[in-house]
């Protein structure tokens, strides 16, 4: 989260790029925590490149499935090692067949500008190197 200097009022919020570190860090974490996922990738502002003072991390997570509502999913997963606060949406397999397959300003979106950082791409042309 963001940081306070011991001796000044202003807040550090992190650069892009240590967000996107810690994120890799974070992942290599969870895919090792969470053998369900099948793809996870970012979208948002870190994707579009104006990520900022005050930006959240947004990220999206194929499973393969789940019991728990969509809701009560992101209880499971510790954020606390990212630098930001974190959404994150968890979708099943099958979830995602269906929006896809619906499309939608949300899907299209995704397809747009979605980071795929784990899992297959086949959904985006987008990869962070």
């Amino acid at each position: 989260m963001p940081v306070r200097s011991l001796n000044s009022p202003v807040l550090k919020w992190p650069g892009r790029d240590e967000v996107k570190k810690a994120l890799r860090s974070w992942l290599e974490e969870q895919i090792a925590t969470h053998p369900e996922i099948v793809q996870l990738g970012y979208f948002g502002s870190l994707a579009k490149d104006c990520f900022g003072v005050g930006s959240d991390l947004d990220l999206i997570v194929i499973i393969k499935d789940s019991s728990l509502p969509f809701e009560e999913r992101a209880t499971t997963w510790d954020f606390d090692a990212l630098p930001v606060p974190t959404d994150i949406l968890l979708y099943t397999v099958k979830e995602w067949q269906v929006m896809r397959k619906k499309g939608g300003r949300f899907v299209d979106m995704i397809d747009k500008e979605a980071v795929w950082l784990y899992g297959t791409k086949a959904h985006s042309s987008n990869s962070d190197q």
